[in-house]
C-alpha cells in the first residue's frame, strides 16, 4: 500500500502491523523501537501514544512473536529486529496462512452442488472482475470465447488463457486492437482471433465472455464522477452459469451470430 494515503510513515506502519494481527499498543511500541533502535519502557512511552504501564504488555506480545529482544538490565531495555527481518517474518507468516486457508477451503465439501444457477450474479471493481474472469477461465474444459477492450487484457488474464491452452482448451479472442493482438500472438500463439463488428470505442463495454457454452460474463466500464481524471474507469460485471441461464442463452446467440459473420 502506498504510504502516501497516510499522514506519516509511522501511521502507515502502525496500520499495517495491526492488519498483521498486532494490537494497537504492540504496533505503536514496535514502531517506536524501530525509531529508537533500542530503549526502555520510558523511552518508548515518550515517543509513542502508549502509556508506560502498557508498554510491558506490548513488549510481551512482540517478544512472543519474535519481533523484539529484551535485555534484563535495570531498567529493562528492548531492541526491535530490523525492518527487513520483520518484513520477511510477516511474509512467511502470510504465505503460511494463505496455504492453510487454501487447503481448508479446498477440503470443504459443498452441501449442495448444482451446475444450473438461476438469474445472474453481480461483481464490482476491476480487480474483483478480473478475479472472476480468471476463475471462470480456469474452469474451462473445451472453449473460451472472449471479447475485451485492450486495457482489460492484463497479465493475469493472459496467464489464465495460457494455462487453458496447456489444458487443450480452444481460445477465441475478439475486440482487441492490433497492438494487443500482436501481444496475444506472441504470448498465446495458439489463440484464434476474430474481428469485432462493433465499435467498442463508442460504448462503455468492457468484456464479453462465454466458456464451454455454459458460463457467461458481461462487464461495462463506469466513470466515477468524483474520481480523478487520470484514474482508470471502474468496472462492473454480471455473470451466470447453466445451459438455460438467461445470460448464457443471450450471449451464446450473440457469439454465434458474431462468429458466423
Amino acid at each position: 500500500m502506498n504510504t502516501g494515503s497516510f499522514d506519516t510513515p509511522r501511521s502507515a506502519a502502525v496500520e499495517q502491523l495491526e492488519q498483521f494481527g498486532l494490537s494497537a499498543y504492540a504496533a505503536r511500541t514496535f514502531v517506536a523501537l524501530v525509531s529508537l533502535e533500542a530503549g526502555t519502557a520510558k523511552d518508548v512511552s515518550e515517543v509513542s501514544d502508549v502509556p508506560r504501564t502498557r508498554v510491558y504488555d506490548a513488549i510481551d506480545e512482540l517478544h512472543g512473536r519474535g519481533l523484539v529482544d529484551v535485555r534484563h538490565s535495570s531498567p529493562k531495555e528492548f531492541w526491535a529486529i530490523s525492518a527487513e527481518t520483520a518484513s520477511r517474518k510477516f511474509e512467511r507468516e502470510m504465505s503460511h496462512r494463505v496455504s492453510v486457508l487454501t487447503t481448508a477451503l479446498d477440503d470443504i465439501e459443498p452441501t449442495r452442488r448444482t451446475e444450473e444457477q438461476r438469474g445472474v450474479w453481480t461483481v464490482d471493481e476491476r480487480e474483483a472482475v478480473t478475479d472472476r474472469v480468471t476463475e471462470i477461465i480456469g474452469d474451462a474444459d473445451d472453449e473460451i470465447v472472449y471479447m475485451t477492450v485492450e486495457e482489460l487484457l492484463d497479465e493475469d488474464v493472459i496467464d489464465a488463457l495460457r494455462s487453458a491452452v496447456d489444458r487443450g482448451v480452444r481460445i477465441r479472442l475478439g475486440g482487441v486492437s492490433s497492438d494487443v493482438r500482436d501481444r496475444i500472438r506472441e504470448e498465446v500463439p495458439e489463440a484464434e482471433t476474430f474481428d469485432s463488428i462493433w465499435l467498442w470505442s463508442d460504448t462503455p463495454a468492457g468484456r464479453l465472455m462465454m466458456v464451454d457454452e455454459t458460463r457467461a460474463l458481461v462487464s461495462v466500464l463506469v466513470d466515477d464522477e468524483d474520481a480523478d481524471p487520470t484514474d482508470l474507469p471502474s468496472e462492473t460485471a454480471i455473470w451466470g452459469s447453466g445451459e438455460t441461464n438467461s445470460l448464457v442463452v443471450v450471449l451464446k446467440a450473440i457469439f454465434a451470430w458474431q462468429l458466423e459473420r
